[in-house]
């Protein structure tokens, strides 16, 4: 990963699987408590609402979004664009929050997604000239071995991570909770609820 990208300011890590498969769940329960069908989550936005979240200014920031997928999660089912290979690869988009390039990244046969995503966390971690790291890990599958890379790292200006579960211990990091980032991506609006 090292060889083929020089990293931004602003990094956002996300595993592919677990964002699609929370987005799915609160758009069933949502669309129900508002009494319309939702649309697919809006993924530019969910990506602006996770950076305002994790207290990115307006203005021209560099802001580089990694996807980590799998075989099962390279089409998201609840955002759109969706297409991890033909859509969210090697592109890019202008918001007041500055660029955002996007890049989707699949493990080889040798390694899983988890081990993919842990693997970039270290590597985006260390990079110097990283200020900011905005974590989204699938909580329930490996979420418990991200705050031990993220406890050891010092050096930068923040570090995020967004998850359903506020985590059991101390940590490094300051947690979001990223259900507040879908709803908003999914168009629901707070008089709605």
């Amino acid at each position: 990963m090292t060889n083929e990208i020089k990293f931004a300011d602003t990094v956002i890590l996300m595993d592919v699987a677990y964002v699609d498969r929370v987005a799915a769940d609160l758009s069933r329960h949502f669309g129900e408590v508002v009494g319309r069908k939702l649309p697919k989550a809006d993924l530019p936005v969910l990506l602006e609402c996770l950076s305002l979240d994790s207290g990115i200014p307006l203005g021209e920031n560099a802001v580089q979004v990694l996807f980590i997928y799998d075989e099962e999660s390279k089409k998201m089912g609840a955002l759109e664009p969706s297409d991890l290979e033909k859509e969210l690869n090697n592109v890019a988009f202008k918001s007041q929050l500055g660029e955002f390039a996007l890049y989707s990244f699949e493990p080889s046969d040798m390694a899983s997604r988890e081990e993919l995503f842990l693997e970039s966390l270290k590597v985006v971690a260390d990079a110097k000239e990283v200020k900011r790291v905005i974590v989204v890990p699938a909580e329930e599958e490996y979420g418990d071995k991200v705050p031990a890379i993220l406890n050891k790292v010092d050096g930068k200006e923040k570090m995020t991570v967004f998850g359903m579960n506020p985590p059991a211990g101390e940590v490094a990091y300051q947690w979001e909770m990223f259900g507040f980032a879908i709803l908003q991506s999914l168009g629901i609006k707070a008089d709605e609820l």
